[in-house]
Parts: C-alpha cells; sequence; structure tokens
C-alpha cells in the first residue's frame, strides 16, 4: 500500500495536459484558461466623474467656500472630449472629465443659484474646500493596458467574464473540456427508477458521480452499468475509450471478491496499474491504471462513500492537473473533540463546518461507515485525519476540502 500524498502525486505525475482551443468569451464560462489574459486597454479607458455633480478647474479649488462659480457646460455619459471655459461644468456620473477639470464637487455638497434657463444662468456655491482630483476616476486606475490580469490556469467563473467585457476581451485560449466516462459495475444494480427487487440494489453511485463530474468541467460521454462479468468490464472500457474519454472512472470489483475482476480485465488489456490499495478509509481498494490509449482509468470501491471521496480526491486531482490547475490548496480549521485513529492511515472523515467569531471550527460527524449516505448529505467538508498522529486532541488543525470539490 502507498500512502494518500504518495498516490495524489502519482495521479498529478500521470495526468497528461490536454490541448488548447480558443473560444468565445462570452461561452468560456467553466472553462480553464491555458494561458495569461493581458488587458489591451487602460480600465477606465479615460478620466471620467465618480459622482453626479460639478467639474471645477484648478482656480476654483482656491476659491472660498461659499464662492459662488458659474456653471457654463454640460457633460454627459457618452459625450466625447470636452472643455473646461473657465466655469464649472455640470457632469454625470462616469462622464468623461472635460480637458482642464481637476476634481469633481457632489451635486449634494454645493448650493444651487439660478437655473440653467434663468437670467444670469446656474451658479453654484461650494459648501467646504474641494481637494484636486477627488471624485475622479483616472484612466488605467483599475487595469492598465499590458497588465497581467488571469492567470493561466484559471476556471472562468463569471466575474472573470465581466472583467474580460470590460477589456474588451472577445475570445480567450482555454484547455479542452475533459471528457469522462462512468462505469459501475454490479449485476445487483437496479436504474435509481426501478422498482425495488429482492436482492438488487438501486445504482446511486452513477448518478452521483455524473453530477459531480460535471460539476468539476467534465463532460461524460457515457455512463454505463456493467454486470459482473471481465467480457462486459472490458467491453465497456474500449466503449469509453472510443467516446474519447480522458479518465473513466468505474465502481466496484476491485477488491478481494469473486467477482472482483478489474484487476484482471486491465491486465487483459495490458494497461499498467500505477496503484492499487492505499492506506486510507475509506476507499482503501483505490486502483489507479494508464490503459494503452493513454485514457486515465480510477477504479473506485462500490461503497458510496468509498467511491465519492476517490473521485473528490484523486479523480479531481488528474482533472485539474489535466486542464493545467494548480493543486487544490485546503482549508484549515480547529478540531472539536479529540479522537484516536488508528496510526500510519489517512482517514478522511465527513465533517461540518461552524464560524466562531472567526475562528472556523469542524466537528466530525457520527456514523463514518463508508456505505452511510446521509451523513454525506449533511456534512460541509471532507476533514482530513492525517497518518502520522494516533491521538488528535480537541484543538487539533485539520485540513478540511469541500464535500463534492466543485469551484
Amino acid at each position: 500500500m502507498i500512502s494518500f500524498r504518495e498516490a495524489l502525486a502519482a495521479v498529478r505525475a500521470h495526468a497528461p495536459m490536454l490541448p488548447v482551443e480558443t473560444v468565445a468569451a462570452a461561452q468560456a464560462l467553466g472553462r480553464v484558461l491555458a494561458e495569461d489574459v493581458v488587458a489591451p486597454e487602460d480600465l477606465p479607458g479615460f478620466d471620467n466623474a465618480a459622482m453626479d455633480g460639478f467639474a471645477l478647474g484648478p482656480a476654483h479649488l482656491a476659491f472660498p467656500p461659499d464662492t459662488p462659480i458659474p456653471v457654463s457646460r454640460r457633460q454627459f455619459a457618452g459625450d466625447g472630449h470636452g472643455v473646461m471655459d473657465g466655469g464649472a461644468c455640470q457632469i454625470m456620473t462616469g462622464a468623461r472629465l472635460p480637458l482642464g477639470a481637476v476634481a469633481v464637487v457632489p451635486i449634494e455638497r454645493v448650493q444651487l443659484d439660478g437655473a440653467w434657463d434663468a437670467p444670469g444662468g446656474l451658479r453654484i456655491r461650494l459648501a467646504e474646500t474641494v481637494a484636486p482630483d477627488a471624485n475622479i476616476r483616472r484612466a488605467g486606475q483599475d487595469v492598465q493596458a499590458g497588465q497581467a490580469v488571469l492567470v493561466a490556469g484559471t476556471r472562468l467563473a463569471p466575474k472573470h467574464l465581466l472583467l474580460l467585457a470590460a477589456l474588451g476581451i472577445g475570445v480567450v485560449v482555454v484547455r479542452a473540456v475533459p471528457k469522462a466516462a462512468v462505469l459501475c459495475t454490479g449485476s445487483e444494480l437496479l436504474a435509481e427508477h426501478e422498482a425495488p427487487r429482492d436482492g438488487h440494489i438501486r445504482n446511486a453511485n452513477g448518478p452521483y458521480l455524473c453530477a459531480a463530474l460535471a460539476a468539476m468541467g467534465a463532460e461524460v460521454v457515457l455512463y454505463r452499468a456493467v454486470p459482473d462479468a471481465l467480457e462486459a468490464y472490458t467491453d465497456a472500457v474500449r466503449a469509453a475509450e472510443a467516446a474519447g474519454a480522458h479518465v473513466i472512472v468505474s465502481t466496484g470489483a476491485v477488491s478481494m471478491g469473486v467477482h472482483d475482476f478489474v484487476p484482471a480485465a486491465l491486465q487483459s488489456m495490458r494497461a499498467e496499474t500505477v496503484f492499487h490499495k492505499l492506506a486510507m478509509r475509506p476507499g482503501k481498494p483505490t486502483l489507479f491504471a494508464l490503459l494503452p490509449s493513454g485514457a486515465l482509468l480510477f477504479g473506485l470501491p462500490g461503497n458510496p462513500m468509498s467511491s465519492a471521496c476517490g473521485l473528490r480526491f484523486f479523480v479531481q486531482t488528474a482533472l485539474r492537473a489535466m486542464q493545467g490547475r494548480p493543486p487544490e490548496r485546503p482549508r484549515h480549521a480547529v478540531l472539536m473533540q479529540a479522537l484516536d485513529k488508528k496510526p500510519d492511515w489517512t482517514l478522511l472523515q465527513r465533517a461540518a463546518l461552524a464560524d466562531d467569531d472567526g475562528v472556523l471550527r469542524v466537528q466530525l460527524l457520527p456514523d463514518q461507515e463508508s456505505f452511510r449516505i446521509q451523513p454525506f448529505v449533511q456534512a460541509d467538508v471532507w476533514a482530513l485525519l492525517p497518518p502520522d498522529a494516533a491521538h488528535l486532541p480537541t484543538g487539533s488543525v485539520l485540513a478540511v476540502y469541500p464535500i463534492d470539490g466543485a469551484d
């Protein structure tokens, strides 16, 4: 057996980088950047007003408060270049700053005298001294042309699309979407909608794995339940390869039972088994192999939590590496109860988080057996209990990971 950490490193080392493609930025949600994005222009693109109010020239700033200042022009959002002509300029939020303006005073900080259509026109009196650059957004104050604004390996979220649109970036270079196949072994499996039959169970792993893979950014190209037969399994693996799967996730048939045929099937297909069996729970029998086609195959145990844990950590690690993403960094939380554990084993426990006045605390949930689904539904995170500790006192700091691995 190898350790949990060694297994993660092995997966990352063997995950091939996916090719790149260019896509429209508006359709790039969830895609992973293959190269840095460099701003082609300043943002804002020009000096503009941060408030509805009046643009002032340098002479106006020297006037004592309550001095009347004539208003000679207006500047609206969308107007082109304007020039200060001695008087103040009424200006709207986002409007381009007239040449010669050095500050903007908000409309609520002035007293208005007269009106545009009244004899003598409109005048303002300042309520207080105005500082240079007040309420002005300078060109490039947010982003400067030539600045790297997004780095390769970023998975694009809605906030990134906002920035791309603001900079006028219409296309981005991204990694190809990883394609995945899900194969659930077991002659006892029923579809989730089927009525129960004696000795059979519903295939709960399949729908979960497909949904979780999609949330991780993969496209599921094949989903199949496979009876307990070596030939049926090899046929399913070949079908997954033919569908273009980069990653094949199978459940069941990797332990020591009569029908645990996955290792023999992989040997018959001349696959290279990188590891099989880990010093971790849940998921001790987890298998990772390289197929001659280049696809990665993860043989996960059939118990729901063993399967979910294997997907969460090993498959997700592969997907991140294939898209050029950095290794995941956990959060850390303070353990709320003391516990003893088997030394030299990594335990991944379903747990709930609590924020105690800014201190993140983690409570391990009861009923951690790998067949139990309800605690998984109640959990916020996987808490990692490290192999080098046989006793963890209250107050120990643990690494914690979001429960399903989706960003």
